[in-house]
């Protein structure tokens, strides 16, 4: 569904006002040379901005004949805030040089940033005469022209062709045209082509400009936090006062709720220039998510004070209340910044993000055109409009609050079933929460994983990522697009909804850690085959370093270290709710939640409703995650045998000689014992590893080893508790459903065998078996509305035994007094079969059923 989107052009013309942050960096035109102008820029560059300033000034003084030197002193006065100071130097500078395109377009952003809106239109007039009587000559004129022409609203490829890509194919030293591709992508959302243009750039000069490695810390910031950090790490130590770099640090701190520490940088921001308004911006939207309204007033007028027409102020606010779930509040800034420029569109595009995450579509949708239309080249706003075009051909099925849509085969397969678990989940999650949705809950099932991805984040990339809620709208990576091992998409559907109880019962209004471990409690609760049991590993860590207090938990998913650690952010999370609902009671744990709504930060409203400070808290917890983790195989040792692969079972046990308690070890000899059908040995280990590691379900567990020995030495009875056991524990063990399922049928458990064909189709209801499976278990229990349903799924896959289910169908439908259904039946089971005996006496019984109670006559219609 991805692709390259088709461009609506723009033609470069007539000039137009544009937005807020267009960087220029005007110094270092090849013909300019000179050790002081040199001197001066490394000067800049390494964040000396008072001695840059001073040394351009006196060669200003002694009469300096380059442009370029007035470029560089604005630059330093702009960075250090002093617009008054910038202002004069730039009208002197015009002066002196009345035809530098460089100056004029330095002049219009000078003057627009610092709220000289009537001088910066006035200063189009004398760029649109640059421009009418010359071409752009130099790397820094081309450059610096084409980055205006994108504020515009220029065609980016026009100005890629025209401007950018020339210089960096005739000047490929000149690193500014490098920079200005790759800003380019990132506006458009394309990192993986910023990341690659970085790469081209030069590297002496690249490594040696704060710049450059800012720009690649934005362009791996999603995809690879580590060598983001490390970028922006380098970036502050060639220049510890780079704006850029600071506020993109300040903003990730913000996203791991540490607050304190963005107030350290936005300060060491603010040192620099006390009047940078994204600085203050930032300040803003913390004061908003800390409920301080009075906080949030004043920064935001502070940012606002250089230049009140700033769209850029309200909707970076916004973004980052976005970014904390508080979509309601995030689209109000994004309006506020649409009424200062109504073509902003990086506020349009937020808002519209936002609405659909809030519900409203229709809304939301429309902003969505709008923004491709204005810019083709938008990549979020590309997908989303072919993402919609995607969303029309799916079905929609209202219910009971509910708005679920899912792809038309998926529907019939599963859509029945979807929606009864999210009516159970409504009715038992709200009443438990004390909650009442006032709000239509939108449900999305998507068969793909990237429009799932772009309809969570609008860009694709999304691995790893099961489902989100937003709390009125709820997404889901249905089976389809989990690939060849499906999680449950019942339980992610429960947990998910449970995000919406929460979020509701909030206002949206509490950490990521608190939502993600009441939402694993509950699925633990519903299945506890759903739940996360303590693993190997997991225990591993709960016993060492990686255990975080309870006061920090959010860190846990806002810095992870690894893959493995996110996961384990979800464990840890259950456990800490577990922990405060069984040492405290469940009412403590509702109220906090209620208390996070009104406003209190998560640890105020926990020391609240427990009666302890934190540091007690933290102790408490950690002695009740670390006592947990003991408690689970405590007899055994965790060494792995060093053996070869081919190494048999004999093998096994001389290394078990001075190992004898490895859990690896002795579930290697199990192994070895069935691979070899050494039965009555392999009986005998599989129950003392079940003994020794009972919450054990991965790979190669007691249950499913012993499954299989049971099933080899035909004892059906021994095998079905084995793999009851192993289902119990493992929610996903599709293998243990399916042989469940044919123990049931077998043995003519048909209760058992409808039970574990349930649990087959919560994992995977895209293949036919489980759905016959079912039609037939429901058939002998007369559950005649499930078989149906089941037998209706089958014949979406286009068995080959279609007749025979049609007339099973037909059967159903008659024995239920729905005769022409059952009819249309059993003629499609004919014209297939044409010889189906049974279903020809199926026919004739419906005919003359029909003869001896016809149908009632229709009323005349009036004259």
């Amino acid at each position: 569904m991805v692709g390259s989107p088709h461009p609506r052009r723009r033609s470069i013309g007539p000039f137009v006002r544009f937005a807020f942050g267009v960087a220029f960096s005007l110094v270092g035109s090849p013909h300019v040379r000179g050790a002081d102008l040199g001197e001066a820029e490394k000067l800049f560059r390494t964040g000396k901005y008072a001695e840059c300033q001073k040394l351009a000034a006196g060669e200003i003084a002694k009469g300096a004949d380059a442009a370029s030197w007035w470029v560089l002193k604005v630059r330093a006065e702009t960075a250090r805030g002093e617009y008054t100071a910038a202002g004069k130097t730039i009208e002197d500078a015009r002066t002196r040089f009345p035809d530098d395109l460089v100056l004029h377009l330095l002049a219009h952003e000078v003057y627009r940033t610092s709220g000289r809106e009537k001088e910066a239109a006035a200063t189009l007039a004398a760029v649109q005469r640059q421009i009418d009587n010359r071409a752009a000559s130099t790397p820094a004129e081309r450059v610096a022209l084409g980055r205006y022409l994108l504020s515009t609203g220029a065609d980016a490829k026009e100005v890629l062709d025209r401007y950018f890509n020339p210089v960096v194919k005739n000047t490929p030293a000149y690193l500014d045209a490098h920079l200005a591709v790759a800003e380019l992508a990132l506006t458009k959302h394309d990192r993986a082509l910023a990341a690659e243009t970085l790469q081209k750039a030069p590297k002496e000069a690249a490594g040696q400009d704060p710049r450059y490695h800012h720009l690649l810390a934005r362009a791996f910031a999603e995809d690879d936090r580590a060598r983001a950090t490390k970028a922006i790490a380098e970036a502050l130590a060639i220049n510890p006062h780079h704006a850029d770099s600071l506020l993109f640090r300040a903003d990730h701190l913000i996203d791991a709720e540490d607050f304190a520490g963005a107030e350290d940088v936005l300060k060491a921001v603010l040192a620099t220039d006390p009047g940078e308004p994204r600085a203050w911006a930032y300040r803003a939207a913390v004061a908003h998510l800390r409920e301080d309204a009075a906080g949030e007033k004043a920064a935001r007028e502070k940012a606002l004070a250089r230049w009140p027409g700033n769209p850029h102020v309200e909707h970076l606010i916004g973004r980052k209340l976005s970014q904390d779930y508080r979509f309601k509040e995030g689209a109000a800034y994004q309006r506020k910044a649409l009424e200062k420029d109504k073509q902003y569109l990086p506020a349009k595009a937020q808002l519209c993000l936002d609405l659909l995450r809030l519900g409203d579509e229709t809304e939301g949708w429309k902003l969505a055109a709008e923004v491709f239309a204005a810019d083709g080249y938008n990549v979020v706003a590309h997908n989303l409009v072919a993402l919609r075009d995607q969303l029309s051909k799916f079905r929609t099925i209202t219910a009971d609050g509910f708005v679920l849509r899912m792809e038309e085969k998926e529907a019939d397969l599963y859509g029945r079933q979807a929606l009864a678990v999210l009516q159970r989940a409504k009715k038992v999650l709200c009443e438990k929460y004390g909650v009442r949705l006032d709000k239509t809950i939108t449900v999305e099932i998507f068969p793909r994983g990237q429009d799932f991805a772009v309809r969570t984040f609008g860009m694709p990339g999304s691995e790893g990522v099961l489902g989100v809620c937003f709390g009125p709208v709820i997404t889901v990576n249905g089976p389809a697009a989990q690939g060849q091992s499906p999680s449950s998409w019942e339980a992610i559907v429960w947990h998910e909804f449970c995000h919406t109880v929460t979020l509701h019962k909030t206002r949206n209004k509490m950490p990521r850690w608190l939502s993600e471990g009441i939402s694993v409690y509950e699925e633990s609760l519903e299945n506890p085959g759903w739940g996360r049991w303590m693993t190997p590993r997991y225990r591993e860590m709960t016993l060492g370093d990686d255990l975080i207090p309870l006061s920090r938990l959010s860190s846990a998913f806002l810095s992870p270290k690894s893959a493995l650690h996110v996961q384990f952010a979800y464990f840890e999370s259950a456990l800490a709710v577990e922990f405060l609902v069984s040492r405290y009671g469940f009412d403590a744990l509702k109220t906090a939640l209620d208390d996070l709504g009104a406003g209190l930060s998560v640890n105020e409203a926990l020391e609240r409703r427990t009666g302890r400070p934190l540091a007690k808290l933290d102790s408490e917890f950690t002695d009740f995650a670390r006592a947990r983790a003991k408690s689970v195989a405590p007899d055994a040792t965790w060494e792995e045998p060093d053996l070869k692969d081919e190494a048999d079972s004999a093998a096994v046990r001389v290394w078990l000689q001075k190992h004898p308690q490895s859990f690896w070890g002795r579930q290697r000899l199990c192994r070895g014992l069935v691979r070899e059908q050494k039965w009555a040995e392999a009986e005998k280990e599989l129950n003392a590893l079940r003994t020794l590691y009972p919450e054990y379900a991965g790979p190669n567990n007691a249950y499913e080893l012993l499954a299989v020995l049971y099933r080899q030495t035909a004892r059906p009875k021994e095998e079905g508790a084995a793999l009851e056991e192993w289902a119990k524990r493992d929610g996903d063990a599709t293998a243990a459903h399916q042989r469940l399922t044919e123990l049931g049928a077998a043995g003519g458990d048909w209760t058992a065998a409808a039970r574990n064909a349930r649990r087959w189709l919560a994992v995977n209801p895209l293949t036919p078996t489980p759905h016959r499976a079912l039609a037939q278990a429901a058939e002998h229990l007369n559950e005649r509305n499930e078989a149906t349903t089941a037998y209706r799924a089958v014949l979406r896959f286009g068995v080959p035994d279609a007749a025979s289910v049609r007339y099973r169908l037909a059967v159903l439908l008659e024995q239920s007094g729905e005769r022409d259904a059952a009819r249309r039946e059993v003629l499609k089971a004919l014209e297939e079969a044409p010889r189906f005996r049974e279903a020809h006496e199926l026919l004739l019984k419906l005919v003359a059923a029909a003869e001896k109670s016809p149908a009632p006559p229709r009323p005349e219609k009036n004259p």
